[in-house]
């Protein structure tokens, strides 16, 4: 991955969410701006919103199953494993916040919320794409795949 380019990117766009949200934001911004010339664009938005979503839910569960798995293995609870999945609830809220935020925004809305129009090319969105799906558990295991 080219990191010059992905904070770039992060600086370009505005914001004071996490990295992952703000090059969200950013391709979510870019998908917009060109849904007038492909419409295709429209369903790969919707795709996007639902998938991360569904990300951020599934890493909830997981963080909360870890939990009552190491509290009823080792019967005593460690503070640091409870503020890492404090922490972790709070960031998926936040993001579950930031995507229902996107999703009830109305289509004449998008004119006034594109800010960061002229900040992302179509080679950044891929490069976008690509950073973001290598955050995915598959992407993150694959080597570990392979080898079995």
């Amino acid at each position: 991955m080219d990191q010059g380019s992905i904070a770039r990117i992060l600086k370009q766009v505005s914001g004071g969410e996490d990295e992952i949200q703000q090059l969200q934001k950013a391709l979510l911004d870019y998908l917009d701006e060109n849904t007038e010339t492909d419409a295709s664009l429209v369903f790969s938005r919707k795709f996007y919103i639902a998938q991360w979503f569904r990300d951020t839910t599934m890493e909830t569960e997981k963080a909360i199953k870890s939990q009552k798995d190491e509290d009823s293995s080792e019967g005593t609870h460690h503070a640091k494993d409870v503020e890492t999945t404090g922490q972790i609830m709070h960031r998926a809220e936040s993001r579950k916040k930031f995507l229902r935020g996107i999703i009830k925004t109305a289509p004449s809305q998008f004119s006034t919320l594109k800010m960061n129009s002229d900040t992302v090319d179509y080679e950044d969105a891929c490069l976008i794409v690509r950073y973001l799906a290598s955050m995915r558990p598959f992407a993150q295991s694959f080597d570990i795949y392979l080898t079995q």
